[in-house]
Formats: structure tokens, sequence, C-alpha cells
């Protein structure tokens, strides 16, 4: 429970100088003139490890500050979202999220139509009003094992999303350039689909291979994939894309159409509006089903997906 002492007007402002391969610690200079230009008193603080921007703005937020900016790409705004939450419930309703997109994707700034201009961006954050918009949580396996929780504002999937994400970060730990159309089309010739048993608000689907399935609460993810062209943020619902196994050059159609939001409808893709889905193995035999949240590749099924309608406040014309 939020207990407010006393009531701070200036932002917190939360930076990720490694986002967008390093270049927004690089141009931190002119964000900050562009900060000044906007707000007469701030605090701001750079991150320095993972889960650090959870901290900040968990801890902010327990003092009082009522608008949290964020300054990074979507596994930046994940890490600050999740601090708004604790034990289940969000500390304080009054505090909003403001996004400042500095990433290599930044998807989620996209589904809300925020402006690439850090100066634009700002501003926007002064004059949009606080739209409570629905939140995802997803209860699944970490890789040691354990049991975990995460929440999203924007997209997660399961299967080969998980993999792509997986490639990169190794591409990247290798300091090599990987797209991520070369990483899906990398990932896709070695991807075996998975025999999976999954649920949706209750009911079970018939058991099927499955190449992934997608959690979406905003539209867009992949780095400018328009994956839930129909995706609202405020609905109480997500939009489940499930994708059933494809050959190679129906694969590589299916992905171009996702930029433009043209991939439905699809013989091997169904959406399904829902409120939650539970995804397990069907098979006895090993087989790894990776998970991304946001952009972050965070473990495997079994995994549950829940939304929560109405909860998280943000800065943004809907």
């Amino acid at each position: 429970m939020f207990l407010k002492t006393k009531s701070i007007l200036r932002p917190q402002i939360i930076i990720n100088p490694e986002s967008d391969k390093g270049r927004t610690g690089k141009r931190w200079k002119q964000i900050k003139e562009a900060v000044r230009s906007i707000f007469n008193e701030y605090r701001f603080e750079f991150t320095e490890k993972p889960c650090h921007a959870t901290e900040i703005s968990r801890s902010a937020i327990k003092d009082g500050v009522e608008l949290i900016v964020g300054i990074g790409g979507d596994g930046t705004m994940n890490e600050i979202a999740n601090g708004f939450f604790e034990n289940d419930q969000i500390l304080n309703p009054e505090t909003a999220l403001g996004v400042v997109p500095s990433g290599t994707g930044s998807d989620f700034s996209r589904s809300l139509h925020i402006p690439s201009s850090y100066r634009n961006a700002l501003e926007l954050i002064t004059k949009a009003p606080s739209h409570a918009i629905d939140a995802g949580k997803v209860l699944f396996t970490d890789h040691s094992g354990t049991a975990c929780e995460r929440f999203f504002l924007n997209i997660s999937d399961f299967g080969i999303g998980g993999e792509v994400v997986r490639h990169m970060n190794l591409k990247k730990m290798e300091k090599k350039k990987s797209s991520y159309f070369r990483s899906a089309l990398s990932t896709f010739i070695h991807y075996k689909n998975k025999r999976l048993r999954i649920r949706i608000d209750g009911k079970d689907l018939p058991e099927d291979d499955y190449m992934m399935g997608a959690i979406a609460n905003g539209k867009v993810f992949g780095k400018g994939m328009l994956a839930a062209p129909n995706a609202k943020l405020d609905d109480g619902l997500f939009d489940v894309l499930l994708v059933k196994g494809m050959r190679l050059v129906e694969f590589l159609r299916t992905i171009r159409r996702l930029y433009s939001g043209t991939h439905l409808p699809h013989p091997k893709i169904d959406l399904i509006r829902c409120q939650t889905v539970e995804v397990t193995s069907a098979t006895e035999e090993a087989q790894d089903v990776f998970i991304e949240v946001d952009g972050e590749q965070v473990g495997q099924v079994p995994v549950r997906f829940e939304i929560l309608p109405g909860c998280f406040p943000i800065k943004a014309h809907l």
C-alpha cells in the first residue's frame, strides 16, 4: 500500500546509457539540454546493471514521485514498469510513466504514437493526459528452473521469438551486427516446431505443433513488425497470435507482411482475443520453448499470461 508523505513535482528520469547500442549514453549531453528546456526541476539516474531501472523506479515511487520518465528501449521501459508493482499491486495509481524512445527497436513507443525526437517526446509527456492502460503478467520458469513473475506493457511471446532474441544476444556478445530479420531467418533454418498444449481463458485448444505464439497488448514488436494491428492497450484483452509451422518461402512471405500488418488473415495464424493464456509442453521429451518479454528472453514454458485491465498510468495520446 502506498502512503504518500510528500508531493514531489519534479520527475525521476531513468536513463539506460547502453540502449541503442550505447548511443544513448553518448548523446546524453544533447538529451540533457532537451530535458532542461522542458522541466524546471528533475532528478536523473543512469542504470548500471540488469534490473537497476526497476530498483530506481520503485524507490522513486515510494519517495512520492508522481512522474517517472524512461529514456531507453523496450527492455528499459519493461524494467521501469516492473518497479511500479510490488506484491502484485501498483504502488501508486497516481504515478505515471513517460516514454522517451532511445532503443534499437522502441516498439512500445510506436503503439503509443510517441515521437522519435527527444524534445518532442518530452513535450508530449508534459501535455498528454495520464491514461490507465492494461498490463500483462507472466508466470514462468527461468533458466535455473525457478518459478518467476514479470510484468509487461507491450508484447510477450513463446517459441521462435525467444530463440531470435537469444540469437541476437549471442551476436551482440560476439560484437557482430544482426538485424531482427536476419536473426529470424537464421533461427528459422534450424528451428523445430514445438508440440504444445495451450489453454485460452480456461478452455483447452487441440494439441498441435506451433512455431510461436505472441501475446500482444500493444501492436508492434520485433523492431517494427505490426504483429497485432488491431490491438488496443486499454481494452482489457490480449490479442493472441498462434502461428503453426511454415515452409521457408511461406515464412519469408509472412514475415515481410508483418511489417505492414497485412499478414492477417492467414491459414496458419489464429488470432484470439482473451484474458489468460497457459502454455505447456505436450511431449515427455525435453524441448526448450523460450519466452520473450518486451524484447528480453527470460525463461521457458510452462508459462501463464494474465491481463491486468486498466492498471498502469502512462502519459500518451492513445
